[in-house]
């Protein structure tokens, strides 16, 4: 009833299937389930169910045993031909074949959220690399219209020179700023054209949009609390390693369950004499269990704490990312609307101080270092407000409010 609480605080917006900044549901979920690490996580989950048919039909098979023979009756002269055929199977004693059922079926649901957990991660993966795209195509876009700003300026300033109205220092000055920026615009689209071919490579179904919208950043309406234990609850890390501690559990009640070797029953059917003697008989062996067996055990029943005690570092390390990941949702969000602040200072400065500049008033210096100012708070607003969305759908992707593709992945194994 707490988990169908949170699920229900959830603002309508976190159910919405697609975002106008992140690429169509569709293709998320086909480039996720291309992805090489999904799909060898898909094959470990097959290899895991052929695993568990093995463990219920258990490790014992008939053995078929035949042998042929001569007898020589040297006092009368006589050979006879004689044969032997025999049927063996040993029999798993009551308790064991329970314990491979439960271990067969743990290892299928922990292949089942290690297969989750690697769409998860790609997830995780698809997401980062996405917004590193989105960073230089907004890095790139900011450039340009500083570029578009800075050309302007140096017009006015080759107009201003040509009527004696101001220095040629000051046309120097225009163009070294505008050269710089067609730097920085250049250097801005090189790293875009990589970061764009790094995206086609690892997901080639996501298709890159020619435009992205700027959407702005939404704040984290519910507690940390909520989020924290909603993310916590679905951490697919942490369900593998409590699923290692119960498969390393079973595993060691399995081969203390062994240290009673299972017996092994036979049907010996025999021809003598030529066929002048015939012989049935069953035999029973049963193998008496020693100080292999007895070490086996113990080192299962130390292997099993030793991951017992690996659930604990994760289930701790778990719960240290899931508060980090709500404070970065929060924080970002706030440095957004911080950088958002100055970035419009600057901005409105440099617009009254080139305004002071044409009409004759001001130093160009100061006009320079005004612009260069705006044009640093630009981009950081810009970058901020992309961290901001990105620690945003980081936690709903972590709280399973986003594609949630693993969630369908479980049902449909």
């Amino acid at each position: 009833m707490t988990w169908l609480l949170l699920i229900l605080a959830l603002p309508a917006a976190v159910a919405a299937a697609d975002h106008a900044d992140l690429p169509p549901r569709v293709q998320v979920e086909r480039a996720l389930h291309e992805h090489p690490i999904v799909r060898a996580a898909e094959a470990g989950v097959r290899a895991e169910e052929a695993n568990r048919s093995r463990l219920e039909a258990g490790p014992h098979e008939y053995a078929l045993k035949l042998s042929g023979q001569q007898r020589r009756d040297r006092p009368l002269d006589i050979t006879y031909r004689e044969h032997e055929v025999g049927v063996e199977r040993a029999i798993r004693l009551p308790g064991k074949a329970t314990i491979d059922a439960e271990l067969g079926a743990a290892g299928v649901e922990q292949a089942r959220v290690a297969f989750g957990d690697a769409l998860h991660e790609s997830s995780r993966a698809l997401l980062k690399i996405w917004f590193d795209w989105q960073r230089e195509v907004a890095a790139i876009q900011d450039w340009r219209v500083q570029v578009a700003i800075l050309q302007r300026q140096r017009e006015v300033i080759v107009k201003r020179v040509g009527a004696g109205d101001a220095a040629r220092l000051e046309a120097l000055l225009a163009e070294a700023q505008l050269a710089q920026a067609q730097a920085q615009l250049a250097q801005a689209e090189a790293r875009g054209a990589d970061a764009a071919s790094a995206l086609s490579q690892d997901f080639p179904a996501v298709r890159l949009p020619e435009v992205i919208d700027a959407t702005t950043p939404r704040p984290v309406a519910e507690s940390d609390e909520q989020w924290r234990a909603r993310i916590v609850e679905h951490n697919h890390e942490l369900r593998v390693a409590v699923l290692a501690t119960r498969r390393g559990r079973l595993t060691a009640q399995r081969l203390d369950a062994d240290r009673l070797a299972d017996p092994t029953v036979g049907l010996r059917m025999a021809s003598e004499r030529g066929g002048q003697e015939h012989i049935i008989g069953l035999q029973l062996t049963i193998p008496l269990g020693g100080t292999v067996r007895l070490a086996s055990a113990r080192a299962a029943a130390a292997e099993a704490d030793a991951v017992a005690a690996r659930e604990a570092r994760v289930r701790a390390r778990v719960e240290a990312e899931a508060k980090r990941t709500v404070a970065a949702a929060r924080s970002t969000h706030v440095q957004w609307q911080r950088l958002t602040d100055v970035a419009q200072r600057m901005t409105d400065n440099a617009n009254l101080l080139e305004k002071a500049w044409r009409l004759g008033e001001g130093q160009f210096g100061d006009l320079q270092t005004a612009r260069r100012q705006a044009i640093e708070a630009r981009l950081a607003e810009s970058q901020a407000r992309l961290d901001a969305n990105e620690a945003h759908y980081r936690l709903l992707l972590d709280a399973h409010a986003l594609w949630s593709l693993d969630d369908d992945a479980d049902h449909e194994h």
